[in-house]
Order: C-alpha cells, then structure tokens, then sequence
C-alpha cells in the first residue's frame, strides 16, 4: 500500500517493500520523492532496534531527493521487527548479506539511479555498513555513520557484549543478552574481526557523527574510523570528503536534542556535494 504524504514543500510517496536473502523475506519502507533517476539511499537500523527507530533519517534523504529504504535485519529486532529470521541465527555477517539484498533491490528498481548510492547506519547497523561499504566499494557512493559499533570484534574477546557476558574460549550455543536471545554465531563470525581492517576498501564520502558521553561505543573508535577513511582516501589519491563531528553530550542513540543536530550535519554532508 502506498501512502502520499508532504514535507517541506516536497512531495513523499511512502510504501513498504519485500526483498529475499537466501529463503528469508525481508521487510522494510520506502520512502520516495517525485522523479526518476533519482539517487537511493539505505538507512540500517541498530541492534536490538527495528526500522521506525531511524525513519527520521529516511524521511530526511527522501526531502534532499533520495529514494530512501529503511528496513528490519533478519532476527534484528526484539520486538516489532517483521523480517524473517530468528535471533539465534543473526550476527553483523548475516546483516551485511541482508544490506546486500535490499541493495540489489533498490537498484533494480526502475526510478533509481543504480550509480549513486548512499549506505547510512547506526550503531550495529553502521558496523554493517561499513564493512558492506568496503565489500561493494565500487558500487556506493558515499558513507555515513552514527555512532558505528566498530568496538563489536573487541567486546566479543572480551566476552561482554552490552548485557551478556561469557567465555570467549567456550562459546555457548546461546547467549542472553537482556530481552535478546543470540546464538553462537553472534561472537564467532566476529571474534577475529579487526574492525579497521574489515572498513578499508572504501574510499568514497563520508561522514561519522559521535557522542561525546557514548557509554556503550566509545568515540575513540569513530575518531580511528576517520583517520582509515582518511588513509583510504589518500591511498587512492582521491579527493573524497571525510567529515568528523563529534557531538559534545551526546550518548549513544541521539535524544531529539542531539539527534536534531545529527541531522543537520547529515544535510550538510548530502548537499555540500553533487547528489
């Protein structure tokens, strides 16, 4: 069912979507500007959260002219999540294989512009679209990170992932992690991860946005991010933008306070070049 709606003077067609990965379905929406060749831009939802929690940003890419799709990973969501999958059977790799599907996806679709694409995440789902990012580096346009949990591999050998605590050298088959039930998965398809290693590859645009108070990701791994981003670019002898902004006070997953400025260097970084 699509739904027409209008923010700020642009006019929004909203519908949802299916996509397969593997006999999974997946489910998300889409949010789309008038016009054709337009440009696609995927926004990846957090652990343990589902697609409303970053709707805010689809909205935001669909008023600067993207088709824009946010989505729930395969057993990403505690609750409300109305992909496939069970939890037990999710970890970052099998969210990259779900960003690649709704990729594929929206570049099939006939009003896109297969050419420019911009992956957008959030904690979990910003490791998940950096490492795709570094994947399909020729096929994405430009990068952009709200506090990314590049400190997932770390806490995995550490044998502490927010709530859940356990042997990394003996792994159980399940893992409780408050609400969630993960499996052995989660922590082996990680552990031996470097999570610098895993982003390079992309040396596109892109922009990493941090709170100061992160007390789950600290920021220190987004200020190492940028500098990879950086070094990529260098390498490459490109002159892609990498823009840093820290957010003083900031916790991770923005308050209206903080998310209100989030958004403001996302318009920033979209419109500072050509869409």
């Amino acid at each position: 069912m699509s739904v027409c709606f209008y923010k700020r003077d642009t006019e929004i067609i909203k519908r949802t979507f299916v996509c397969k990965r593997d006999n999974l379905t997946i489910r998300g929406t889409e949010y789309r500007p008038k016009g054709n060749c337009l440009p696609i831009a995927i926004v990846s939802h957090g652990f343990m959260a589902f697609q409303d929690t970053v709707r805010q940003y689809a909205q935001a890419m669909a008023e600067m002219g993207y088709v824009s799709y946010c989505f729930d990973f395969c057993g990403g969501c505690v609750i409300k999540g109305k992909s496939d999958g069970d939890t037990t059977k999710m970890s970052v790799l099998t969210e990259v294989k779900d960003l690649e599907a709704v990729i594929q996806y929206a570049r099939s679709m006939e009003y896109c512009d297969a050419e420019r694409v911009v992956l957008m995440g959030c904690s979990q789902g910003g490791f998940v679209s950096a490492i795709t990012a570094a994947k399909l580096h020729d096929q994405i346009s430009k990068l952009v990170l709200f506090y990314p949990a590049l400190c997932i591999p770390d806490d995995a050998r550490a044998g502490r992932m927010l709530f859940a605590k356990f042997n990394p050298e003996h792994i159980p088959d399940i893992i409780r992690c408050g609400p969630m039930r993960l499996g052995k998965c989660y922590v082996e398809d990680v552990i031996d991860i470097d999570s610098y290693e895993a982003i390079r590859g992309f040396s596109g645009e892109v922009l990493i946005v941090h709170g100061t108070k992160d007390k789950i990701v600290n920021i220190e791994y987004a200020k190492r991010a940028y500098e990879v981003y950086m070094e990529e670019n260098r390498r490459k002898d490109r002159q892609g933008t990498v823009w840093f902004f820290p957010i003083d006070g900031g916790g991770h997953g923005f308050s209206k306070k903080y998310d209100r400025v989030a958004i403001e260097y996302l318009k920033q970084f979209i419109t500072a070049g050509n869409i």
